[in-house]
């Protein structure tokens, strides 16, 4: 009996005892995504599929946001906490068959630090300054000051094969991890299919077959679609369209805080933005609570600069003077920046639709003060581009947040940081952010990012807008699945379908 007539009889005999099923799971997004390159990519619609499906890092984040093993079983920390050392997973292979070690891992972090890669994780990594093979299962990384968010950046890290160590092409069309489904096939604005790797780590998972991820640019036919079977899961839904799936048969929508926020960016290199006093304005225009109910249905909170499911972090944005609006306020700063009005700007929008409404919103308010802001809507190729080469006056997204400050913080707003786009440089803020990242006590951590934040909050190149509600559709022929407030799919290696 060959294989496919082998999984077509359990198919059909399963399905008549009413049992789990090793069928794909099908996916449905709005758009093909940019590229797979784990090192490279920003946009949602490749995070979702690579990460922690077909790559892995040697640490994973838990569902209640906690640091876990990985592709390093263990790991152990020297006195001066200068020293990890981690032991890695033994029989481990990569999906094109070649054996996974430490090599592939030291490979890995040197290609996330390069300058030539151009990696948007290269700050997550910088203070890693020494890598040492110890043995094809033991690593050693090194640093010359402790970095207490080492273990939460290193599961942003996917292990790559060491091949791929200054190739900057191969992986985006064709991606080759270690996770459990792999990479078999991509059709140009159709789908991507996934299968399950039958060598992975752990035993018996995954226990589908493969994840298809479909392209579906119309909400009403991803709705229809997931109502119907056609679809199992709809990542990351907008609130519309979670307010109008709830209730529908067959339909359950999972909820969570996000930790994702949407956000203005302002480019600190381009007048009038250059100023503080102007970055201040934008925020006395902006009425939050408004865009939270106009665009997103009230399915969110304020965005400070941290999420505030980061209970040991966030500070309330109450604390926050600018996040009361007060248009006189916001003329009065322009006057004193020098700004004549109006002053007209330019702002690129990512293609998803809560961010479309928010950006309609934000125009609106900002017009009140006399910033008069042209739309522009691109397709997501063109807006990646756009905003790695700072090619923009405002920009208007969504991006994705971390348990740990130092993620986002420093690759974000420190002098140089792998995705400080804004061109922001204070010294006040690289000062606090270098404290930050080497100090390991938790209440001076604690106080060093207070600092960041209400300085940021206000005068920072990004006018922070909402925190929403992360939404999945789920199928009710989905058992298993775990909705993560980082937006990962990891629940899939459990997923089974009935």
């Amino acid at each position: 009996m060959s294989f496919k007539t082998l999984t077509m009889s359990l198919f059909a005999g399963t399905m008549l005892a009413g049992a789990s099923v090793a069928a794909p799971l099908q996916v449905a997004i709005d758009s093909s995504p940019a590229g797979l390159d784990p090192h490279l990519i920003t946009a949602f619609n490749s995070v979702v599929i690579v990460q922690n499906n077909i790559y892995e890092g040697l640490t994973a984040i838990a569902q209640d946001l906690s640091v876990v093993p990985a592709l390093a079983e263990s790991w152990t920390i020297s006195e001066d906490g200068k020293t990890y050392t981690f032991k890695l997973a033994a029989g481990v292979t990569f999906h094109d068959g070649t054996a996974f070690d430490a090599e592939d891992v030291a490979a890995s972090i040197r290609r996330v630090q390069s300058a030539d890669i151009a990696s948007p994780l290269a700050s997550r990594v910088t203070p890693i300054t020494s890598i040492n093979i110890v043995d094809p299962l033991t690593i050693e990384l090194g640093m010359d000051a402790p970095f207490a968010p080492i273990l939460t950046s290193l599961s942003t890290v996917a292990i790559v094969p060491a091949e791929a160590e200054t190739n900057k092409e191969a992986l985006q069309q064709v991606p080759v991890g270690t996770g459990p489904f792999k990479f078999v096939e991509w059709q140009p604005n159709g789908f991507i299919r996934l299968e399950a790797n039958a060598d992975y780590r752990v035993a018996g998972k995954p226990s589908l077959e493969g994840v298809t991820f479909n392209f579906v640019p119309e909400s009403a036919t991803r709705q229809v679609g997931v109502t119907s079977g056609q679809y199992h899961l709809l990542p990351g839904i907008d609130p519309a369209t979670a307010l109008q799936l709830q209730g529908q048969p067959n339909v359950t929508v999972e909820e969570t805080r996000d930790l994702s926020y949407t956000l203005i960016g302002m480019n600190a290199e381009r007048a009038p933005f250059t100023d503080a006093r102007v970055r201040e304005a934008v925020n006395y225009a902006l009425n939050r609570d408004e865009i939270i109910q106009g665009a997103l249905f009230g399915a969110g909170v304020p965005a400070g600069p941290l999420s505030p499911a980061l209970v040991n972090w966030a500070i309330d944005t109450s604390e926050y003077a600018c996040y009361t609006q007060d248009v006189e306020k916001a003329k009065a700063l322009l006057a004193e920046a020098g700004v004549t009005t109006p002053v007209k700007v330019t702002m690129p929008v990512l293609p998803r639709q809560d961010v479309r409404d928010i950006a309609q919103v934000v125009q609106q308010q900002l017009a009140a003060v006399g910033i008069e802001v042209e739309l522009v809507n691109q397709e997501i190729g063109q807006f990646v581009q756009d905003w790695r080469n700072s090619n923009f006056d405002m920009f208007a997204s969504a991006n994705g947040g971390s348990p740990d400050p130092d993620e986002y913080f420093y690759r974000t707003f420190r002098t140089g940081g792998s995705t400080n786009v804004f061109k922001y440089s204070d010294a006040e803020i690289d000062s606090w952010l270098d404290a930050g990242r080497s100090e390991t006590d938790a209440a001076a951590r604690k106080a060093t990012y207070d600092e960041v934040q209400t300085k940021l909050a206000c005068q920072g190149p990004a006018a922070h807008i909402a925190y929403g509600n992360y939404f999945t559709a789920v199928n009710a022929a989905v058992q298993g699945f775990e909705i993560y407030a980082n937006g990962r799919l990891t629940s899939l290696v459990d997923v089974t379908l009935n």
